[in-house]
């Protein structure tokens, strides 16, 4: 029987990347708990869940635009370096918070550096690429 919407699961994944890397996993011991069906997780993770049974593990292969979405360049703001202060710049990687227009935090990560321009990136870290997820329905509640 296949989980239905609305019910709460847990589930112990581990994702990775087209190369093999583990991007991030559930911590032993400690499944991932959302509602089917409620947009708490990425759609094609939800979905995959959706058609699983009690106990059933499955490889899934969740292509970027059921996952984080494409890398959208209309998320890339350019600024002065001297917008930063007299200090030292940021390193690329560095992660900002903002306050969005919404209400909601916006997270800016430094995707590059030099005398006159920072560049950063409001896209999600995983957006614009394909996910593989091995998962295991470990409780339906």
């Amino acid at each position: 029987m296949a989980v239905e919407a609305g019910k709460t699961v847990k589930v112990a994944y581990t994702g990775v990347f087209d190369d093999g890397e583990v991007f991030d996993s559930s911590p032993e011991g400690a499944p991932l708990e959302f509602v089917v069906g409620t947009g708490q997780v990425i759609p094609g993770f939800d979905q995959a869940v959706a058609q699983m049974s009690l106990g059933e593990n499955k490889k899934v292969r969740i292509p970027a635009d059921e996952a984080y979405g494409p890398h959208n360049p209309d998320l890339l703001v350019k600024t002065e370096t001297s917008q930063f202060g007299d200090g030292e710049p940021p390193e690329i990687g560095q992660e900002f918070r903002f306050p969005g227009a919404d209400g909601n935090v916006m997270f800016l990560r430094v995707t590059s550096v030099n005398a006159d321009e920072i560049v950063l990136d409001a896209n999600h870290p995983l957006a614009g690429k394909d996910l593989t997820f091995e998962l295991e329905l470990v409780e339906i509640l």
